[in-house]
């Protein structure tokens, strides 16, 4: 354990440079803060335990920070400290030659070929559009580059070779900033090598004796930096700032790392006599205490300070930093005003990834599913546009203008089932629309309904005693995150407001929704009143009563359970005690259905998608006049978010807990000996193991070579095939540690909090989707310690080019909630499926999830009256050349994106705003380009004033009316020039 005491009393009288050795990042953190304080220049390497040999890229960002930080280390000419976590000493330390930069200034000439030479050499990755560090684009006159030690991208805009303007950008929206840079100094993404030195590099890295599922520089080459890297051990004077037997006693039990345990007989900083650890409690009360002391306060910022209410003395020393130190001594003082740091929130990806791929099925919203076979340039009336071709049965395929993109969606349905194509032409699929219309209308107006009656009723209005809740709030044992401290805060409004509380929270499994639920339970109960809570499976209602019982103990809250496994006995005791209202708080499955209270205020529904019918009207007769939280742990997609908003309010969390842990994710081809090495790794850290492996029929045989492999591992095999009272029963013995690894098909359940398990085998990686397998990576990781992830592909020498993109995606995008990185919009479609909650799975799966929604999503607003209008296309036919020109923009993926953003726009305002980004993006507009802008401002226009179709032959441009009876207008063109064209209908839609 670090003491801040004994670094200070080290660091006040030290002249030289040094490294200093912690166990790891918290221990790291700490030395910097005192280290900051006493006015080193410091510089904190990542906590990197990774083993020699191990595959790089599932630690791209740690790398990339272990670089940045040494790179910055060896160029400071001040007073400086290392600090590096014990695991991350092991490494090898590039030298300080391998740090050159380069800087590009506004107004020099650039040297395309060298530039793009260097930057190969300096381990850049050349992509068609830059958003992850590391990356850099090459448009035309633009250049998109991410340096891995900038916080955002920079836009490079030439004229010719001369640099024109350098701005940063922001990665989500690709948008640039308006403030303009003068220089811009980029650094290696891996080293600064030369040619000869990459090849080198490159060819030990290809022959290496390391198995990796590519075997390039970024998953092996800081193996194999022969005459590149030195041991720190060596090249820095090292002292240890805690006690690290125990680490070393753990590294060297288990591998053979490239140190020998002999290197690290090194000093270490001694007791310190002067200075002593401190918990602060009351700042006033210490400096009265100590007023004839030298005393430093630390704060983030002044406004800090004003908050805290200090009392004024005259020898206090402000220090305006982050961190925290405090320490007592005869003549010092110092302590902190700041709190512990809190992790980022998660941003959610605005740019739509779910490309569509050559090969994917769609819906057309009137003509079904189809294949997506890509975008084709066709000659039409002497015009040349672009069209999305999608293939029908009997090879039948279907033309869209991309100025329609928004009839199409791509098909998504549960558990990647494949659907049946649709025939061109024929009614059947109109008719099954009609059919989903009406059981949807049906679901609606229940929803709007039950929300009705809700909001006619008087809630139950509660008092709200601030300081037992705040006190309440400060006994959870971690620190709330801001999303956490939201949702409770909107929800205590809710229960305070003399109005019927019917809130959903959305947050991903783990991000802390318990927490909020019991914030609700602990009010309601203070106001005299009981609570609720219901789950869909035993195992889930026992983990939450163990929770609850945890937390409510000390207030002399009764909390009860009611499942399958609680006796004849406990039941009707339980029945008993809620009647006569002696029990505060029960949790339990549908059991409780039946219960009767004295006085119920607060029900909150966990997973209550996963309730079956019957259960769901009870529930719904229960929580008819009391405060309702539903619970998820699917996102919620945002345009079903905004037509529910009507009738529910919405909570979410996006920002993983501070304890919590990202997932180390690894993709290797299958190995017996990985197999065998993983599980022994969590086995040895006192940890489980799930095993996905999604074939029934073979499940046995794992089984069996399993068991072969490990003959003392106690295996659980879990299927859909074994009944659910079974299921649980062994999940249960599985959370209580009787087995070592659970078998499974992808079934592990989503709403469960195993914090055992840590590491992850999925077996046959390659035929899941890629939110299907960060989904899953999700379950590990949960309980404050690293979780490991193996994709195990069976033959990657057969995978696509594509499938070997995707997997190495998920490799390098390890970090909590990347799953907005990844192709999320599955799941953000699936979770719209679960808020229905009825299990629709046959419609669904006829006309896939997103039509399924966006007729969801109508279906609500209709019946709620927020609009009236139904979504009507219009039919562009203008012959004029009009589209995207791959002249500028090369990418298919990225102009199908832009294509299907452009059609979903609602006012001109967005086209242009799109029209903006691709210049900005992409350079200059070309004629062709800017035509096509102008025919989808001529689109919305149109839709406004209740127009089908713009078309034009010759020098004629003819509008036709949606409202039947409405003569057609025609109107005559200067000539029959594109110009002419536009100008003409353009001028007609905007004068109206």
């Amino acid at each position: 354990m670090v003491y801040q005491s004994n670094i200070y009393e080290y660091l006040e009288t030290l002249n030289e440079e040094k490294l200093l050795l912690c166990k790891d990042d918290k221990e790291a953190i700490q030395i910097r803060d005192v280290s900051v304080l006493l006015g080193f220049d410091t510089y904190v390497l990542p906590d990197l335990r990774v083993s020699v040999g191990e595959d790089l890229r599932a630690y791209t960002q740690d790398l990339q920070l272990f670089l940045t930080q040494l790179s910055a280390y060896y160029r400071s000419t001040e007073k400086k400290l290392l600090i590096s976590p014990l695991r991350t000493a092991l490494l090898p330390f590039p030298k300080a030659t391998a740090f050159a930069q380069y800087a590009l200034e506004f107004g020099e000439r650039v040297d395309l070929p060298a530039l793009k030479e260097k930057l190969y050499y300096w381990g850049y990755h050349f992509s068609d559009m830059t958003a992850e560090r590391g990356e850099v684009s090459f448009r035309g006159d633009i250049i998109d580059i991410f340096p891995i030690d900038a916080e955002k991208p920079y836009r490079i805009s030439l004229f010719d070779e001369e640099i024109e303007a350098i701005q940063q950008y922001d990665k989500t929206t690709q948008k640039r900033f308006e403030e303009e840079c003068e220089t811009v100094t980029l650094t290696p993404a891996f080293l600064a090598l030369d040619k000869e030195a990459y090849e080198s590099l490159k060819s030990r890295v290809e022959r290496s004796r390391y198995d990796t599922f590519v075997k390039d520089i970024d998953a092996l080459g800081l193996w194999h930096l022969e005459g590149l890297a030195e041991s720190a051990l060596e090249h820095f004077s090292v002292v240890w700032a805690s006690n690290l037997e125990e680490e070393l006693d753990e590294i060297y039990a288990l591998e053979t790392p490239l140190v020998s345990r002999n290197d690290f007989a090194l000093p270490r900083i001694a007791e310190g006599k002067k200075y002593r650890d401190l918990e602060v409690i009351d700042p006033n009360k210490l400096l009265q205490t100590h007023q004839d002391k030298k005393i430093t306060v630390l704060a983030k910022n002044e406004s800090i300070v004003r908050g805290s209410q200090l009392s004024s003395f005259e020898n206090i020393d402000f220090v305006y930093q982050e961190g925290m130190v405090n320490l007592i001594g005869e003549e010092k003082l110092i302590f902190s005003l700041n709190k512990p740091v809190k992790k980022k929130r998660v941003k959610k990806a605005t740019m739509i990834l779910d490309e569509l791929k050559v090969g994917d099925y769609v819906v057309h919203e009137n003509h079904g599913v189809g294949i997506f076979k890509g975008i084709e340039k066709r000659e039409v009336l002497g015009a040349t546009s672009e069209f999305v071709v999608i293939l029908y049965q009997n090879e039948d395929s279907l033309l869209i203008p991309v100025s329609s993109l928004e009839v199409i969606d791509r098909y998504v349905a549960e558990g990647g089932t494949l659907p049946i194509l649709d025939k061109l032409g024929k009614a059947s699929f109109k008719k099954l629309k009609g059919k989903v219309k009406e059981k949807l209308f049906a679901i609606a107006s229940q929803i709007i309904n039950l929300s009705a009656q809700r909001h006619l009723k008087k809630g139950i209005k509660m008092k709200i005693d601030q300081e037992a809740h705040t006190l309440f709030l400060s006994q959870a044992g971690f620190l709330h995150t801001e999303d956490q401290e939201r949702a409770i805060q909107e929800m205590l409004e809710d229960m305070a407001s003399g109005k019927m509380m019917d809130r959903l929270l959305s947050a991903d499994v783990g991000f802390g929704k318990t927490e909020v639920a019991m914030n609700g339970m602990f009010i309601a109960v203070q106001n005299g009143y009981q609570a609720m809570m219901i789950a869909p499976t035993t195992l889930l209602s026992a983990q939450h009563y163990k929770s609850l019982k945890e937390r409510f103990d000390a207030y002399g809250i009764t909390v009860a359970k009611l499942d399958r496994f609680s006796t004849a006995k406990e039941k009707s005791a339980t029945l008993k005690g809620l009647r006569e209202g002696t029990i505060d708080v029960v949790v339990g499955t549908h059991a409780l259905l039946k219960a009767t209270f004295k006085k119920l205020a607060l029900v909150i529904i966990d997973e209550e998608h996963k309730f079956g019918v019957k259960q769901k009207e009870a529930l719904k007769e229960i929580a008819i006049d009391v405060h309702l939280l539903s619970m998820s742990a699917t996102p919620i997609p945002r345009s079903l978010n905004l037509a529910l908003s009507e009738v529910k309010s919405f909570s979410e969390i996006l920002t993983p807990p501070t304890e919590r842990q990202g997932v180390r994710t690894f993709v290797k081809s299958y190995d017996a000996k990985v197999v065998k090495e993983a599980i022994l790794r969590e086995m040895r850290r006192g940890g489980q193991i799930f095993y996905v492996f999604n074939s029934i029929a073979g499940i046995e045989e794992k089984k069996k070579v399993l068991l072969e492999m490990l003959p003392k591992l106690r295996v659980a095999v879990l299927h859909s095939k074994i009944s659910a009272k079974e299921t649980e029963e062994e999940m249960m013995k599985f959370e209580e540690g009787a087995y070592d690894v659970l078998l499974s098909t992808s079934i592990v359940e989503s709403g469960i909090h195993m914090p055992h398990a840590n590491t992850m085998i999925v077996d046959g990686a390659d035929n899941f989707g890629i939110a299907d397998l960060h989904q899953l990576r999700g379950r590990v990781g949960r309980g404050g310690k690293e979780g490991y992830c193996y994709f195990m592909v069976s033959d990657k020498e057969r995978l696509s080019a594509h499938a070997k993109k995707r997997l190495i995606a998920l490799e390098s995008h390890s970090e909590l909630g990347s799953g907005a990185v990844l192709a999320f919009h599955d799941l953000e479609i699936r979770g719209g499926g679960n808020i229905i909650g009825e299990a629709q799975s046959g419609h669904i799966k006829q006309i896939g999830y997103s039509l399924y929604l966006r007729m969801l999503e109508d279906a609500i607003r209709e019946l709620s009256g927020q609009e009236k209008e139904i979504a009507h296309t219009i039919d562009m036919k203008l012959s004029i050349d009009a589209y995207l020109n791959e002249e500028l923009i090369t990418e298919d993926r990225l102009r199908l994106e832009l294509y299907r953003r452009l059609s979903l726009c609602e006012s001109t305002g967005e086209v242009y705003a799109i029209e903006a980004e691709i210049a900005d993006r992409f350079g200059k507009l070309d004629t062709i380009t800017r035509q096509f802008i102008d025919v989808m401002v001529m689109k919305v226009l149109a839709k406004e004033q209740g127009i089908a179709k713009v078309s034009s032959y010759g020098e004629n441009v003819f509008i036709e009316f949606k409202e039947e009876g409405k003569a057609r207008v025609v109107l005559k063109s200067r000539s029959k020039d594109d110009d002419d064209i536009i100008a003409t209908a353009m001028g007609y839609l905007k004068e109206k």
